[in-house]
């Protein structure tokens, strides 16, 4: 697939309030919420123009992408959306969405009571778990939950899968406090949908599991090549369409798809956010992976230095987010 167009403008260097950063990650321009659901396109979102809109729509017209069936944002998402989307978030609303599903209620409480939070007394309600995560981790979590079930497919493949995707948002989103220039509730959300074509093409496309088998193994050409090579389109451009299926961001929607081209971060026609979301994905990556005891990756040892130099840290800087991340990492269990 070709690169999509760049978006003009350099990055929203702003400070925002917690609950706009919020909105963001989890449901880009929300006042057009409304207009999107009224007017919606086939399987697009028109939350926002951006230039990753069009590269959507051409993707889309292709055949192999068209027989995807692509899911559509989950009730319970479109609900936390709108709670967010309010000037001041109703925190009763949140609590009765998240007592709606016993799983969702009980990962709450569940985190609550991990070690991360260091309770003298275990909580037993969803009101007293929100009240300990606070309101973003809480979103967080609730936004990661709600993905993980509307996208459940049961493959050895992805056995693990979305415990690593909720690691790398989390891991996202702390790189992306070190950096003041970016909102960090869109590195979460990017962190998040990073690889979330790769179930939806799981479940939709025959032999996908294979191909994912051979892509890891293969030397002499990228993951994404391999998946292109079978099946004439790859989970960064599925990815993308679903992120902005579900109302996420341009800026996030289009990182998704550009995710392992590393070309991009030299390429000034894509705006910072982008590129830095891109250099961010594959340090967090390269995080989880360290946390979870396996190899750097052949992206990691091509590109990591080329990652690090565009986000302008250090060495010692990501050894220290090792240890950083380790007890949010560990307090991961879905």
């Amino acid at each position: 697939m070709k690169r999509p167009l760049a978006a003009g403008g350099g990055a929203d260097t702003g400070l925002r309030s917690q609950c706009n950063q919020l909105k963001q990650s989890l449901c880009g321009l929300c006042k057009h919420l409304v207009a999107a659901t009224r007017h919606p396109s086939p399987g697009i979102s028109t939350v926002t123009d951006h230039p990753i809109d069009q590269n959507i729509r051409q993707a889309r017209s292709l055949p192999a992408v068209r027989a995807i069936v692509i899911p559509p944002c989950p009730q319970a998402l479109f609900r936390l959306q709108e709670i967010l989307a309010q000037q001041e978030t109703d925190m009763d609303a949140l609590d009765q969405l998240a007592s709606s599903d016993v799983a969702l209620a009980a990962a709450l409480i569940r985190t609550a009571n991990s070690p991360l939070y260091r309770l003298d007394q275990p909580v037993q309600t969803v009101g007293m778990a929100l009240t300990v995560l606070g309101l973003r981790p809480a979103v967080e979590l609730l936004s990661a939950f709600i993905t993980r079930q509307a996208l459940q497919v049961r493959s050895p493949l992805l056995e693990h899968f979305w415990e690593s995707s909720q690691r790398r948002a989390i891991a996202c989103e702390h790189i992306g406090r070190q950096l003041y220039s970016l909102d960090p509730g869109l590195g979460y959300s990017f962190g998040l949908f990073c690889h979330v074509g790769m179930p939806v093409l799981v479940k939709a496309v025959r032999g996908y599991a294979s191909t994912v088998t051979e892509a890891l193994a293969r030397q002499d050409r990228t993951f994404t090549q391999t998946e292109n090579a079978n099946h004439r389109t790859d989970h960064a451009v599925v990815g993308a369409i679903v992120a902005r299926t579900w109302h996420l961001t341009g800026d996030v929607a289009q990182a998704i798809w550009l995710h392992h081209d590393f070309g991009c971060l030299q390429d000034d026609q894509f705006s910072p956010t982008v590129r830095h979301l891109v250099a961010m994905g594959l340090l967090a990556e390269h995080l989880v992976h360290h946390h979870e005891g396996l190899e750097p990756s052949r992206e990691w040892r091509q590109h990591g230095e080329a990652c690090i130099a565009s986000l302008d840290v250090s060495h010692d800087e990501l050894n220290h987010w090792v240890d950083d991340l380790y007890p949010a990492f560990e307090a991961v269990r879905f």
